[in-house]
């Protein structure tokens, strides 16, 4: 049998004209192109990510060896550079590991800390001018009795023991202040009178304050009340009973301005910042909506068994 010619008139069919009609073939090419075309449209997505990468800067570098000279008072040694940037990349990737498990979510110490660090940016972006002469002067005639002079004391005791006397502390010093009566502060024998003290027998220019804190809160009040040149008590004190003379007495006072100038200024940088801190979070406050829930049933009887306490 003779094979088949092909006839002249006829060209022989090609086999990518069928792919050419493939559907399939037609939708990944349309899909193709939009993807492409997405991406010309939106190339931060073709960045490859960069979470991975710990890069420090020559800045940090340099921040790192200060921070060690300034404690060491030398600069590091290779070896001990390489510790430091060590160190500090561990702490990066313990960081962003923390991060990853969610460990900074609804941690207390966490939280806490964060609001220090935005109340320290707070204080480092309020810049506070110089106040003019005439505006600290109105600002301290608004505040004055902030800036009184305490009073000051200067006086000499005589101590009785409880420790020593038991209940009859009180008693010895008073048939000791029969003794003293009319007698100068320095008599010669009035060390030989009381007990031991296990601080100073004579304050100096001493403010309420600083008494208070040596024999308490009352004892220092009571001083207050004494004339001076006499012998005068008992006094109790937190330590035991005391015979007091006053050698002198400064009553509490406001100052004039120029006395106190310094702090005046310093208590008008102080108010002012707190004033622009208070600005800032509250433009900080208005951007946010506080939801809480409502009072239950518990809580509701709660606040009316104390309020119904507190009518009585």
């Amino acid at each position: 049998m003779t094979p088949d010619r092909a006839l002249p008139g006829n060209a022989q069919r090609s086999p990518w004209r069928g792919w050419l009609r493939e559907p399939l073939l037609h939708f990944l090419l349309i899909g193709g192109a939009l993807f492409a075309a997405y991406a010309a449209l939106n190339p931060s997505t073709n960045v490859p990510a960069q979470s991975n990468q710990i890069r420090l800067t020559r800045d940090e570098l340099r921040q790192l060896a200060a921070v060690w000279a300034a404690k060491w008072q030398r600069p590091p040694t290779p070896e001990e550079m390489n510790s430091l940037v060590e160190n500090r990349i561990r702490d990066e990737v313990l960081y962003r590991e923390s991060l990853a498990l969610g460990l900074d979510q609804n941690d207390t110490i966490v939280r806490r800390r964060l609001a220090q660090k935005m109340e320290f940016l707070a204080e480092d972006t309020s810049a506070i001018r110089d106040p003019a002469e005439a505006e600290l002067r109105a600002w301290f005639e608004q505040n004055r009795a902030s800036f009184a002079l305490p009073g000051r004391i200067s006086f000499r005791h005589v101590y009785f023991s409880p420790d020593q006397r038991r209940q009859a502390a009180r008693e010895a010093a008073g048939k000791a202040l029969t003794t003293l009566a009319g007698k100068p502060a320095d008599w010669p024998t009035t060390a030989n009178i009381g007990d031991r003290f296990m601080f100073q027998d004579q304050y100096a220019e001493s403010t309420p304050e600083q008494l208070a804190g040596v024999f308490g809160t009352s004892f220092a009040q009571a001083l207050s009340g004494l004339q001076a040149g006499v012998w005068q008590g008992p006094i109790e004190s937190g330590l035991g009973w005391h015979l007091v003379f006053i050698d002198s007495i400064t009553r509490q006072r406001l100052p004039i301005f120029e006395e106190v100038e310094a702090e005046v200024k310093a208590a008008w940088i102080n108010a002012q910042r707190a004033e622009e801190k208070r600005k800032l979070f509250a433009a900080m406050r208005a951007r946010y909506e506080v939801v809480l829930p409502p009072p239950d049933a518990t809580d509701a009887a709660t606040a009316a068994g104390a309020s119904t306490a507190n009518s009585r």
